[in-house]
């Protein structure tokens, strides 16, 4: 617990014991990190916790953020650091409300029974960006949910026969010789390209299932080179690394959309792997398509990282140099 001096200002909650265990965390990690953050003392007495501070705006702050991480746990979430982290992110500011609304909207279930839901405000942007728009934008960093998300969204819909079919896809950039010098044929030759696709459908939709629906052709994992041609009709279109398409590719790939069907291209503007001289498809969409109805751009943050929380501080770092170089080109 950390000092703050003469506490003159007290606020006072009650809770189940079930949900201090759940809020305090394993040896009270997370109640101590509220208590660094906010510069408080956090005492547990018989189910009634009292935040004390010496600064009223400190202590109203960490008790909003301990309220909203209670009502979590009310609703039968199991809290981890990325939500004590967020909560603290959110600093008070309608916290409770802020969290539940987050929290309510379960997309779908895993194979396990976990629910999947947006864990950040800027994912359930995008999640409701998904549900209104018939083409949706997700850019963003490593770690904010983009593909997991739109797979989610995806395999919602097949379920709810809402669609017919989902089609998955990705740019292979590396096509050519590297490619080449790979054992197996051209299908084992892309499979490395497409694995996180596999891997968030064997989570959500299990292996049994995927594989059943894949040998009908109701899933398809393909390289984007076989999207030519192609007009794709009642289907989930997800297009993933999509920062590694050309222009043309990504014309071609939009130019694809047939009736009943909606698209959701994910990609991540600081990951590109293509030729140093060549735009990405992704970038020249972002500015031609940008005021289109029917077409919305979510841009996800550092702060919509939900993997370890050493992937934030890596990327917000990686933006801070990035910006540290831009304004000495300037």
């Amino acid at each position: 617990m950390m000092g703050v001096g003469l506490a003159e200002y007290t606020r006072e909650i009650t809770a189940s014991v079930d949900d201090l265990k759940n809020l305090f965390g394993e040896h009270d990690r997370y109640i101590r990190e509220i208590e660094n953050d906010f510069r408080v003392s956090v005492i547990d007495r018989n189910g009634t916790i009292k935040v004390l501070g010496s600064s009223e705006p400190q202590v109203v702050r960490a008790t909003g953020v301990i309220k909203g991480l209670l009502k979590l746990s009310e609703r039968g979430t199991d809290l981890d650091k990325q939500s004590v982290d967020y909560a603290i992110e959110l600093n008070g500011e309608n916290v409770e409300d802020t969290l539940v609304k987050i929290d309510s909207d379960c997309i779908c279930h895993t194979v396990m029974g976990k629910p999947v839901k947006p864990k950040t405000l800027g994912q359930k942007a995008y999640v409701d960006a998904i549900r209104n728009n018939m083409v949706v934008f997700g850019v963003g960093p490593a770690g904010t949910g983009k593909t997991y998300l739109a797979m989610a969204m995806a395999i919602s819909a097949f379920k709810n026969n809402e669609v017919a079919r989902i089609i998955l896809t990705r740019p292979a950039i590396e096509a050519g010789e590297k490619l080449g010098f790979l054992p197996g044929d051209l299908q084992s030759k892309v499979d490395p390209y497409l694995r996180p696709l596999y891997d968030a459908l064997y989570q959500i939709m299990g292996a049994d299932s995927f594989l059943k629906n894949m040998e009908k052709g109701l899933i398809e994992v393909a390289p984007l080179a076989y999207m030519r041609g192609r007009t794709l009709d009642n289907a989930y279109i997800i297009l993933d690394e999509a920062q590694n398409t050309t222009p043309a590719q990504m014309k071609m790939f939009l130019t694809r959309i047939g009736f009943g069907s909606k698209v959701i291209v994910t990609g991540d503007l600081t990951q590109k792997d293509l030729p140093q001289d060549t735009k990405s498809g992704l970038d020249v969409a972002s500015v031609i398509l940008k005021n289109i109805e029917g077409i919305a751009f979510c841009n996800l943050t550092a702060s919509d990282v939900v993997r370890h929380p050493l992937v934030q501080k890596i990327v917000k770092a990686y933006d801070e140099y990035d910006r540290r170089r831009s304004n000495g080109r300037k």
